[in-house]
């Protein structure tokens, strides 16, 4: 197996895991009453859903009744092994009764599909990723139903095997739900015209069935996601296609008892010793402009990524509960650009129940809406940092510069984060109330 397909194995092989570090990265000297790691209780540490809702305008949508219901969030995740609410493994459906139980949401609909992984593998057990995954939809919007569609580990044996599982996916999932999210990417340069193709073929079928396709950026920053020698800047595949609507990532600074924004960065941070995270974005080598971007200040002839954002930094997410051994609850940050598509997709899952039916690709109304006059008041424009790099090189760290945050759109954070209670409506076609300086309401078309 040559440099390419090793690293793509071992992607593919954490799509769904936890990354070895994140027990350590998370785990705080504080503690509640059953909680055996607290990030609510050590800031910089991470929001309730409530500081969540509020921030990104969530709530009073919630609160006329626009909660998800009726519409299915399908999220692909890793079928994964071991023995159940293990620290890296656990029951996801205690974790959600938990989840719910600590932060007062509904039930959670939840369904497993075990069409594509095999009937051998268990419906029950998850690992981070399928949990987080689940619990920011849920949070969003908690009368959806969640469709969790499992693939088999054992099905991304190559490169060629791993594109086809990732269309089998996608072309399962739009036949499930009216929205899929996914977050695995992969930097552009490992994939072959032929498998370029087959990722295309499959979201123009998500599209024809009036699925909303989102995915995240990728962790990366300038760089695309997988190791390589030197390191290529590069964006990330499936969210370079510009038949997905591409999640990148910021860190949130809100009030934790109203939850009322008070800025935005692009999340860049470190990762330990030599090395970095950020939010992934850049200039796609693959796809020309498509035509929903013509126009748009900073992208020239190519696809540019992201096309939104929502917070990923694991130090300002928002908290996800896993049950552990003994019966304690362990509380993290969600993060990543994995975390911020899984909230859009929640998003996304409301305007399909305002507007009555799927909203489908979305893309076009996205960058109408943001071209417009009520960017300002749908959208949370950020414009604060960066996506530079620092990886780890044999003459010490190496530090590679990326594109800037900015007004309007830019290759960090895209047009940038939600307010639903603005967006949803806008989404949907129909009538917004806003609050003017006054703080009464009028009616914006």
């Amino acid at each position: 197996m040559g440099l390419a397909a090793a690293a793509l194995m071992v992607t593919l092989c954490n799509w769904g895991q936890p990354a070895p570090a994140d027990a350590a990265k998370f785990r705080t000297a504080t503690r509640l009453p059953g909680v055996s790691a607290d990030c609510l209780t050590h800031r910089p540490g991470c929001y309730t859903p409530k500081i969540i809702r509020a921030a990104y305008g969530v709530q009073p949508l919630l609160n006329r009744g626009i909660d998800g219901r009726g519409v299915t969030v399908v999220l692909p995740e890793l079928a994964v092994s071991g023995p159940p609410q293990s620290p890296a493994t656990t029951d996801i459906r205690a974790d959600l009764a938990d989840f719910d139980r600590r932060f007062g949401l509904p039930e959670a609909h939840i369904e497993v599909v075990t069409t594509l992984a095999g009937a051998s593998v268990s419906a029950s057990l998850a690992g981070f990723e399928e949990v987080q995954d689940t619990e920011l939809v849920h949070a969003v919007a908690p009368d959806a139903t969640i469709r969790e569609l499992l693939i088999n580990p054992a099905d991304l044996t190559t490169p060629a095997n791993a594109v086809s599982a990732f269309a089998a996916a996608v072309r399962t999932g739009a036949r499930q739900g009216g929205v899929v999210s996914l977050s695995f990417t992969l930097g552009e340069h490992f994939f072959t015209a032929a498998q370029v193709a087959i990722i295309h073929s499959a979201l123009g079928y998500a599209r024809n069935r009036r699925v909303t396709f989102v995915v995240s950026s990728g962790d990366d920053g300038v760089l695309g996601k997988g190791s390589t020698t030197p390191p290529i800047e590069e964006v990330s595949l499936p969210a370079s296609d510009p038949l997905a609507l591409s999640v990148g990532g910021t860190a949130l600074d809100a009030n934790p008892v109203t939850g009322a924004r008070i800025s935005e960065n692009a999340w860049n941070t470190p990762n330990g010793g030599a090395t970095s995270q950020a939010s992934g974005g850049g200039f796609s080598h693959l796809f020309a402009r498509p035509s929903y971007q013509d126009g748009v200040a900073g992208i020239g002839a190519m696809r540019g990524v992201p096309d939104v954002a929502a917070d990923g930094s694991p130090y300002t997410g928002m908290a996800i509960v896993r049950r552990l051994p003994g019966g304690t609850d362990m509380l993290t940050g969600a993060g990543g650009t994995s975390a911020a598509a899984p909230l859009w997709a929640g998003i996304v899952a409301l305007a399909d129940q305002e507007a009555g039916h799927p909203l489908g690709f979305i893309n076009p109304a996205i960058y109408r809406i943001a071209g417009g006059p009520r960017y300002h008041q749908a959208f949370h424009d950020v414009t604060n940092g960066d996506n530079t790099m620092t990886v780890a090189s044999s003459s010490g760290p190496l530090t590679i510069n990326g594109y800037r945050a900015g007004p309007g759109w830019d290759p960090v954070t895209g047009w940038g984060t939600p307010d639903a209670s603005v967006l949803v409506p806008l989404l949907a076609a129909k009538p917004v109330r806003v609050r003017s300086a006054t703080d009464s309401k009028r009616a914006v078309s």
